[in-house]
């Protein structure tokens, strides 16, 4: 009896916690796709990557609730897909998926999407969206078809821009909004309810709508506010160069970043600068790094301690010629009077060293010292530079 008991209570154990793991059931699309038509069910889709934590998050604290997987078996035919994997992959380029997780809701008998949710949510919320999309007046087939019925209705507009970028990136929702906006003439632009269009909506810069703000600041700042109006235009910027420095496409970041520098606002111009830096280093173009800095760095980021003493590492490690690293040494000299730290005289000291100018290196060397010392800091990178210089 003592033998069955322990062996009843190893068994018991994993079935117990494999009840409370989630596991996505891999039905093909299209046998789900069937069902859910046979069924007069929707179909409900998950896209997930194993390396996602929001995906695992969501596992683990929402689809492990019992509930919640008798919610969506009831309403749905439920299948989940690794965006890695074949029919993830095709399902993700199918709908323009760009977030995880992404969680569409579709109708089976056409694959209209119905509904989309990203990112991670709590049960909660994720409960009260999921019922939102199954009321016909609160999916995007029917706020879409509302919408262009009376496409200069800003209220019917809201409602369909609303629920769309739920489940979509800020770029999928400029066709609607451009539709919104060429009913309004360019006088009815500046208005508190079209200045919300355009903040959540307007991603080109070279759009009519844009290039009437940079040229109307003062008119949009008092309805909106001048913080307001140069978080979108930061915003737009980083949005049409960020994709390009993230996938390290020179060819066409090129491209864009003229139409970004046609901005004419230093604001913009010390982006790109930032955008440029971050581009080279990472193809490690390095003559184009020394190229930017040399004829930006005191133009745009002469104020920014921090900015300067990073351009100072990067000449340390990968530039060589003494002129260009004697101009960085000016830099991180002024990062210092803006701010005197001990990082900025160690950086120093290791610039002089490398242009072998012993006796500048000592003294930034023993400053660097000194102010690890008050700060009773950990001074092993400066005594071991300190030696080196003592030796020689």
């Amino acid at each position: 009896m003592r033998f069955l008991y322990l062996f009843f209570l190893f068994v018991s154990v994993p079935f117990i916690q494999a009840q409370n793991q989630f596991v996505p059931d891999d039905t093909p699309y299209k046998t789900a796709l069937e069902n859910a038509k046979t069924q007069g069910k929707p179909l409900f889709v998950m896209l997930y990557a194993d390396w996602c934590p929001h995906c695992n998050l969501m596992k683990k604290e929402v689809f492990s609730d019992p509930a919640v997987l008798a919610f969506l078996n009831k309403n749905y035919v439920c299948v989940w897909k690794n965006i890695e994997k074949e029919e993830g992959t095709a399902l993700k380029n199918k709908f323009n998926t760009k977030s995880l997780p992404t969680f569409l809701f579709i109708d089976p008998s056409n694959e209209t999407l119905l509904y989309a949710l990203k990112g991670e949510l709590k049960k909660e919320a994720f409960m009260a969206e999921v019922n939102a999309s199954l009321n016909p007046k609160l999916q995007l087939p029917y706020l879409e078809k509302e919408f262009l019925a009376d496409p200069s209705n800003a209220v019917k507009f809201f409602n369909y821009l609303n629920t769309l970028k739920k489940g979509k990136d800020r770029t999928d929702l400029s066709v609607p909004t451009h539709i919104y906006l060429n009913t309004q003439s360019d006088a009815q632009l500046v208005s508190e309810t079209n200045w919300r269009v355009i903040a959540n909506g307007v991603t080109d810069i070279k759009s009519r709508e844009f290039q009437y703000v940079l040229s109307h600041e003062k008119e949009f700042a008092a309805v909106a506010s001048q913080s307001r109006i140069d978080r979108k235009i930061e915003s737009i910027v980083s949005e049409s160069l960020r994709p390009y420095v993230d996938n390290l496409d020179t060819t066409n970041y090129y491209k864009q970043r003229e139409i970004a520098k046609s901005v004419r606002l230093q604001k913009i111009d010390s982006m790109v600068f930032k955008f440029d830096l971050t581009l080279a280093e990472r193809t490690e173009k390095w003559q184009f790094y020394k190229k930017v800095t040399l004829d930006n760095a005191q133009k745009l980021v002469w104020n920014d301690a921090s900015v300067l003493k990073d351009i100072g590492q990067t000449y340390l490690k990968h530039i060589a010629d003494t002129e260009s690293l004697k101009k960085s040494i000016s830099w991180v000299k002024h990062a210092i009077e803006l701010n005197d730290s001990y990082d900025g005289n160690l950086l120093l000291a290791r610039l002089y060293n490398k242009i072998k100018d012993k006796k500048s290196a000592l003294q930034y060397a023993r400053d660097a010292k000194e102010i690890a010392k008050e700060m009773n800091w950990n001074s092993k990178e400066v005594d071991t530079l300190l030696t080196e210089l003592n030796t020689k």
